[in-house]
């Protein structure tokens, strides 16, 4: 995963609204919500509810299938494993081989 794209994740479920939403999908698990399902459970306007799916769709942090005349949402757990394994990339790495050639002389 590049930064731009984990930063978009995240600017995404940066939103309170956004974050319910994709945590509501994560708790519906593999089978996903029906949009007249999320709007109940989350109390949401429509519109509102259409301006945030449509953020969460674009970044591939939830899918849309269209069954008959409902759409049905479900979280990509792929995308969330990817941003989490993006942020624990280097995790307890240190520093030590980032430090320029320079600066690693001087410190000795």
């Amino acid at each position: 995963m590049d930064r731009e794209l984990a930063a978009r994740c995240l600017a995404e479920l940066g939103n309170l609204t956004r974050l319910d939403i994709y945590r509501l999908l994560v708790r519906a698990g593999p089978p996903g919500l029906k949009i007249s399902e999320i709007q109940t459970r989350l109390d949401l306007a429509a519109s509102t509810l259409a301006f945030h799916l449509r953020g969460l769709v674009s970044a591939g942090l939830v899918a849309q299938e269209k069954i008959g005349r409902e759409v049905i949402c479900r979280a990509q757990y792929h995308r969330i494993d990817s941003i989490i394994g993006f942020l624990r990339e280097h995790c307890c790495e240190g520093f030590e081989d980032d430090l320029p050639a320079e600066a690693g002389r001087r410190a000795g």
